[in-house]
């Protein structure tokens, strides 16, 4: 006999269900393309684009508060690879940092026992990115090392800190959101706690002025809400505290710094959002709710473009974006709206959810790669996945809607679209929507911008289980008849008196079967493909209830009522019991005499006399006549052929034996329905057993078995082969063995013995034991306890029910609203991920191993593959095993078909291939780089063909200003132009002036006013200082001094000397204006940085200065970046590029050993023309290919190692040699290197 090894592999899982209101906070969307979520005590993955669940991490006891993906703005290679990192905190003040794929803990923190208020890795440095900032209640701020587990700093602040926020631009500065108010701090480094304690703010709400709390009267039109919130909102940021009746900042929900801006902040109330520009401190935008809207609950910033993913209580999801001021003067008719004042505008809004009780909106993440994919978290497990789609039309509904239109951008990945040129329209959010324009700037007169519209899409939508209780069981166990079409099929009755049956193997919902009209008590199967359910309505005052009995055939979903037309006002059912061979079925009633029916034909066989036993425990004996039935039966037939031959003409007896054994078959069930004797065991109130047989329709009364003194009364049965086990409600466990006649009771001490259940598979003795607190797993050959788990001791749930899934599994559902498929041993266990059968592939390369990832990206990068395009791995030299082979090609399938025509498509250039890869592999640090390296590629190029008539030397190229006609987005701050950025510097300090609303807030307009060059308008605002103030003779002289500057030359010389001994004397700002004043704002910038204040010099050189004195302040600043104690090469690098320094960066990479950065950067500055090869720049190139070769070669794809090393020169004619050894010289697909080279030339 073959021994019993089948056995579909299924994963430990867990179904999840509703999530505690702990979980509310606890989502994120990473980098890596997966959201995070806490169900209670553990983490679902899931993708969002097949909207799976993909892994749940268990290893936390308390509810999870708050999880984080760490960040991928770092450069991967094998030691640094593409991992799945996430940091989880929960209420019981341990951090856990995950290894997401294995599902193991990496490390385990633990300072306070209350819950982690927030998280957040650091991404502010090329040193480490391990580091991981959380707020332990009630005011500590700890640094940790999340690799080891090290604490690394720890600082306390006077205020309960709620949650805090970096700003995007300058990584020193943070704000703490504390019961209070902010606290500012600007001192933030990872290598020492904050010195000072923060600059603290309080913040006067909005509500507390008393305009907004009296009526107003009846005569005067009612301003309405949003209106009345400009009118009130002048000034909220106050130094001093708030008199008592001013409520403080306890209504605000959250803060954070705009990513799309420098030094913009948005603080969220339920009924506004203010932006505030921290320059000013002083609101320069509202966003607020008429008063029949809905209050909000959640701001997301976007980084990409001005704008904001607002979530509503009805969970309604809302886009809004930030208007053109150019479009605003248009419709300055109406002087309360003029331009003065940042207007988001909604543009899109997706469909609210019925809200009740218990189903309520949590929170809602955006995906930060793209920013066009909202996800919302609803109270009920539900994960709804929500796509934002461009559409292009100007908007039919209302023509006088004063919305200025959106135009689409005409560029895709950062150039222009080729003619015929393939794209993705909703890549990501700013290749739907064109950039904000700031006035003075007139719309590009391009024919081919398009108006868009935006809507939402619901894309995917992810439910949970529903509130406990739960009743489950699992289908018959697989056997070798059945192995064929087998499905591992669990159902779960709900309190809801819904059915849902889930497929183990995927762990998705199979079928939702709305059967009963109340809680389902129980669940038993009477094929593989269909059950029985019941469930009892509450009991009416005579303790009567309604029963339903229901059977339910799953292939159509058919369900009928199994007991006809009984059932209403009786005593409620207490179990039904299937027979084995699924013939007889047991009702067993509270006070009332049993009922046993017959399954196949729906027949009532016996209902019991009045005076029948009360039963408190039944099992069925797997014992039965049947394989003496089936020798009865082979006669009945033979017989049945020989009387149908006899009948017949003798000329028919050659006919078929076969179809005559049919025919004989058929009638044989017809005429004589074969019924095999079944046998069930009972107990009484007495703990007497009873044992009854049953065959056809006779029941006969067997033996009885006088109780056992040292059980009490018996709660529960199970019989298999020859054990026979009784429970009773003390908690002992009695084992029969029925063959030696012997009797063994052990006392377990748990209480209540609540079920017991014997797993599948011949000759498997293990026995699954539940209690009131727990469960155990027994085996009864050694009569020995194999696992146990109990509440409080190992797992902080209640269990509802128990069974076994398959011969080595036990699935038990918990009060947490989970149903846990776990191993023998009963550990809560997260699975690996690559074990899963999913469904849906995923398109996740950082599941494949460290290698297999690189080689997917090179795969991709380096299209195409001998003059092919290729989507197909085992297409290229690539020596590698199989299985890993296989593992790259399912991701390579699971692209959509968009993208895969679009990366198979000749148009696209290398640099949108660049940037297109690292949009999909979520790569930061990639995508920032191919970002501005493509942008300002194309201008230098641009102004290059321009130029091409003066001399060609690299000097010429780096003073130039690119002329581009399209701007880099202002997110990425002092890269951007400096033509753009002077606009949009004069744009807000113009915004900043209309608002300002205190001697402080004028001051600092004219200061910026003054160094921006603009001095006609700050002498305005210096004579507009009251003559009461004490700085009045200062101001009324500063401005004369401004409108006499330009007289001679002894007074500029004067004018230097005084700035030279204020800057000496510790007035950096006041000598810096003097200098600017007499336009030596070189020396301005170079005494700045002297003081290390990099950033207000790069800002200067930007807006006050030439391109070629400007590029020298900004190389100084990145030269300082790549210094050790600063070590920021990569924002470096990014300075640098933007100044057009192409060969200094691939130098850089090249040092940085970012070695197909580098090549890949150096190949398309040469096809861009922005670098040539020539004496100077060879070594450099051949060093940077011949490398990218070799890291190829380590890779494992030849054919692109030789490719690289064949334009790599001498060194890389010695590397084709070692690759191409003993294999006769080199193949011809590389000798065909010249043709594929020319073909990408022309293809460009």
């Amino acid at each position: 006999m073959i021994p019993y090894t089948v056995n579909i592999k299924l994963a430990a899982r867990t179904l999840t269900g509703t999530l505690n209101l702990q979980n509310k906070t606890a989502v994120d969307w990473g980098w890596q393309g997966l959201i995070a979520q806490g169900c209670h005590s553990s983490i679902l993955i899931i993708d969002p684009n097949t909207a799976q669940t993909i892994q749940v991490l268990e290893k936390h006891k308390a509810n999870v508060v708050k999880v984080k993906w760490s960040r991928e703005n770092y450069y991967h290679n094998l030691s640094s690879p593409y991992c799945l990192r996430l940091a989880s905190g929960d209420a019981s003040g341990k951090i856990i940092v995950w290894d997401v794929v294995s599902g193991t803990a990496h490390c385990e923190i633990q300072e306070h026992s209350k819950p982690i208020q927030d998280l957040e890795w650091l991404w502010n440095q090329d040193a480490s990115r391990d580091l991981l900032l959380a707020v332990h209640p009630p005011n500590y701020i700890v640094l940790w090392n999340g690799d080891t587990g090290t604490k690394l700093w720890k600082k306390s602040y006077a205020e309960n800190i709620l949650s805090f926020s970096f700003d995007p631009f300058d990584p020193t500065n943070m704000a703490l959101l504390t019961s209070e108010g902010i606290v500012f701090i600007t001192d933030f480094t990872h290598s020492k706690p904050p010195s000072s304690a923060g600059k603290k703010v309080y913040i006067a709400s909005p509500h507390a002025s008393p305009a907004h709390t009296k009526p107003a009267p009846a005569a005067a039109p009612a301003p309405t809400g949003a209106k009345k919130a400009l009118n009130k909102v002048k000034v909220l940021i106050t130094n001093e505290k708030p008199t008592a009746e001013a409520v403080t900042l306890n209504d605000c929900l959250q803060l954070s710094y705009l990513p799309s801006k420098r030094n913009h902040m948005l603080l969220l109330y339920p009924r506004e959002i203010l932006i505030l520009d921290l320059e000013l401190s002083q609101t320069v935008g509202v966003v607020a709710i008429e008063r029949s809207g809905v209050p909000f609950i959640q701001v997301i910033p976007c980084a990409q473009r001005d704008a904001l993913y607002c979530l509503h209580e009805n969970g309604c999801i809302t886009l809004r974006v930030c208007r053109s001021t150019t479009a605003q003067e248009e419709a300055a008719a109406d002087p309360e709206q003029s331009s003065h004042e940042l207007i988001y505008d909604l543009r899109s809004q997706c469909d609210a959810i019925r809200v009740t009780k218990t189903v309520r909106p949590y929170r809602m993440v955006i995906c930060p790669i793209n920013e066009n994919n909202a996800a919302l978290m609803v109270s009920d497990g539900r994960a709804m996945l929500w796509e934002l789609k461009a559409h292009a039309g100007r908007a039919t509904g209302n023509p006088s809607s004063s919305l200025s239109p959106l135009y689409s951008p005409v560029s895709f990945c950062g150039a222009l679209l080729g003619p015929n040129q393939k794209r993705i329209h909703d890549l990501c959010l700013n290749s739907m929507i064109g950039q904000t324009l700031i006035s003075g700037e007139a719309l590009p007169p391009s024919s081919n911008q398009q108006e868009v519209q935006l809507k939402f899409l619901l894309t995917g939508l992810l439910s949970g289980l529903p509130l406990p209780p739960f009743a489950i069981r699992m289908c018959p166990p697989l056997t070798t008849k059945n192995i064929n079409h087998y499905q591992p099929l669990l159902a779960v009755g709900t309190s809801n008196g819904s059915v849902l049956v889930y497929n183990l193997t995927s762990g998705l919902l199979h079928k939702e079967l709305s059967v009963h009209s109340c809680e389902v008590r129980g669940i038993e199967w009477v094929s593989l493909t269909s059950f029985l359910s019941f469930a009892t309505s509450a009991p009416n005052n005579m303790g009567l209830v309604r029963n339903e009995l229901q059977h339910i055939d799953l292939p159509t979903g058919r369900c009928f009522a199994f007991r006809g037309e009984r059932g209403n006002d009786e005593p409620p059912i207490e179990m039904i019991k299937v027979s084995h061979l699924k013939q007889y079925l047991v009702v067993v009633f509270r006070d009332k005499p049993l009922e046993l029916w017959d399954i196949r034909t729906g027949t009532l066989l016996r209902e019991m006399a009045k005076n029948f036993p009360t039963v408190t425990a039944l099992e069925w004996s797997p014992s039965h006549n049947l394989k003496s039935l089936k020798k009865k039966q082979m006669a009945a037939r033979e017989a049945m052929a020989r009387q149908t031959v006899s009948d017949t003409e003798q000329s028919a007896v050659e006919s078929s034996v076969i179809s005559l054994l049919q025919d004989a078959e058929s009638k044989s069930e017809t005429s004589q329905a074969i019924s095999a004797r079944e046998h069930f065991v009972f107990t009484d109130t007495d703990g007497q057993v009873y044992h009854i047989t049953v065959e056809g329709n006779t029941v006969k009364d067997g033996a009885r078995i006088p109780p056992d003194g040292s059980m009490g009364s018996i709660a529960c049965i199970a019989w298999k082969g020859d054990t026979l086990v009784l429970g009773d409600v003390d908690g002992n466990l009695n084992f029969w063995d029925l063959k030696a006649r012997l009797s063994r009771g052990i006392p377990t001490h748990r209480g209540w013995v609540k079920k017991i259940r014997f797993a599948p598979g011949k000759g498997n003795q293990k026995l699954l034991v539940m209690y009131t607190d727990g469960a155990e797993v027994w085996d009864t050959k050694e009569v020995q306890m194999v696992s146990s788990m109990r509440i409080g001791r190992n797992v902080n749930y209640r269990i509802l029910d128990i069974d076994w899934c398959t011969s080595d599994k036990v699935v038990l559902a918990s009060d947490d609203g989970c149903i846990r498929v776990l191993e023998m041993a009963m550990k809560s266990a997260s699975y690996r991920m690559d074990e899963q059968d999913l469904t849906d592939p995923v398109w996740c390369p950082y599941l494949l191993v460290p290698r297999a990832a690189l080689t997917l990206k090179a795969f991709l990068q380096l299209q195409p593959w001998s003059g092919t395009f290729t989507m197909d791995i085992t297409q290229v030299d690539y020596n590698e095993k199989d299985e890993i082979k296989g593992l790259i090609q399912e991701q390579l399938n699971s692209l959509s078909n968009d993208m895969k025509s679009v990366l198979q498509d000749p148009e696209l250039s290398l640099l949108q291939r660049c940037l297109l890869v690292s949009r999909l592999f979520g790569d930061e640090s990639d995508l920032h780089f191919w970002t501005v390296a493509s942008h300002y590629l194309q201008s230098f190029a641009q102004a290059r063909q321009l130029t091409a008539s003066t001399a060609e030397g690299q000097a010429r190229n780096e003073g130039a200003q690119p002329s581009a006609q399209n701007h880099l987005d202002i997110c990425h701050d002092v890269l951007c132009e400096s033509s753009y950025f002077q606009k949009f510097q004069l744009d807000r300090v113009h915004l900043q002036e209309v608002k300002r609303s205190s001697y402080e807030h004028t001051k600092k307009c004219a200061d910026q006013l003054l160094l921006l060059g603009q001095t006609d308008r700050a002498v305005q605002l210096l004579l507009e200082t009251s003559a009461d103030n004490p700085s009045y003779y200062c101001d009324s002289l500063k401005a004369c001094l401004v409108t006499t500057i330009t007289s001679s030359g002894p007074s500029q010389s004067t004018i230097k000397l005084v700035a030279t001994n204020m800057i000496a004397n510790g007035k950096l700002a006041e000598g810096v204006q003097l200098l600017c004043l007499i336009d030596k704002a070189a020396d301005a910038c170079r005494y700045l940085q002297t003081y290390g204040e990099w950033n207000r010099a790069a800002w200067l050189a930007k807006v006050r200065l030439t391109p070629a004195e400007s590029s020298d302040v900004l190389k100084r600043w990145a030269e300082h970046l790549c210094s050790p104690q600063v070590n920021h090469k990569s924002k470096a690098i990014l300075v640098l590029l933007s100044l057009g320094c192409f060969y200094k960066v691939g130098e850089m990479l090249h040092s940085m050993r970012q070695f197909d950065r580098a090549a890949l950067f150096i190949e398309a500055c040469l096809k861009c023309g922005v670098m040539e090869a020539n004496d100077s720049s060879n070594k450099l190139i051949e060093a940077a290919f011949l490398d990218y070769a070799r890291l190829l070669r380590s890779l494992g794809l030849r054919e692109g190692a030789a490719l690289w090393a064949s334009r790599a020169g001498s060194a890389g004619e010695q590397l084709m040699e070692e690759l191409f050894q003993g294999e006769g010289g080199v193949p011809e697909a590389i000798l065909g290197k010249e043709e594929l080279e020319l073909s990408l030339e022309s293809s460009e």
